[in-house]
């Protein structure tokens, strides 16, 4: 027992000195002072792309009345949104459901009164100036639901890179700030980690309903921050 136990401890020993070289082999030495400074880079753009949940709501006393006239005023809504030149790519459907209404009397086992059917589209407008015109169409065309909308950019790569060079200018500059108070100076970069961009959330969250929809709807874009974050190494000396 103690010789197969010498064993497996040898072998574990084994199995960690390669990692425990890599690990050495990577590891970096700083001759002069470690500096860790975290830096945000921030852009600003005009958001391009809409994305809004659009929808009809049916009611029947029985499920498949529910479900045809479900099917019945999606279908206008779905010509609708050809006619005003949305692409297929930019329609999908988000959600189809059905669900029984009950009346609960008083000391009384609840009783079925009908049938409840949903049927929702995601849909991706590219023109922002057009599309509260086209929401107003689906509404004459039957979509009794709206939400929305999410106001994004389309290819936001570009904007980003912008923000990453942002963010290493303020790292720098910050680090630049430590070493003269310091009384030291910046050396080197040893590492930069960047912890993924993010779109900053509109303050105010946009919402709408087509029951409380009015002739001309608008959808103004204004603009959305799109932000980098960088953890930097900085040696000074």
């Amino acid at each position: 027992m103690r010789t197969l136990l010498a064993v497996l401890m040898l072998g574990a020993a084994s199995l960690s000195m390669p990692a425990a070289a890599q690990q050495a082999s990577i590891t970096q030495t700083i001759a002069g002072t470690r500096l860790d400074v975290t830096a945000t880079g921030e852009v600003t753009r005009v958001p391009d792309v809409a994305i809004i949940t659009a929808g009809v709501v049916s009611r029947s006393a029985t499920a498949t009345g529910a479900l045809q006239d479900a099917a019945s005023r999606m279908a206008k809504v779905l010509a609708a949104l050809k006619r005003a030149g949305v692409a297929d790519r930019d329609i999908q459907t988000s959600n189809v459901s059905l669900n029984p209404e009950y009346r609960y009397p008083q000391n009384e086992s609840p009783q079925l009164t009908g049938y409840t059917a949903t049927n929702q589209l995601t849909i991706r407008f590219r023109d922002i100036g057009a599309s509260g015109k086209i929401l107003d169409a689906l509404v004459s065309q039957g979509a009794n639901q709206i939400n929305g909308p999410n106001l994004t950019i389309d290819k936001p790569e570009a904007a980003l890179d912008e923000a990453r060079a942002n963010a290493v200018a303020i790292g720098r500059a910050r680090a630049e700030a430590y070493a003269r108070s310091l009384g030291l100076r910046v050396a080197r970069i040893v590492a930069v980690s960047e912890s993924g961009g993010s779109f900053a959330p509109p303050p105010m969250p946009m919402f709408a309903r087509a029951e409380a929809a009015q002739a001309d709807t608008k959808i103004v874009p204004g603009e959305q921050k799109l932000q980098v974050s960088l953890a930097m190494t900085f040696e000074l000396q």
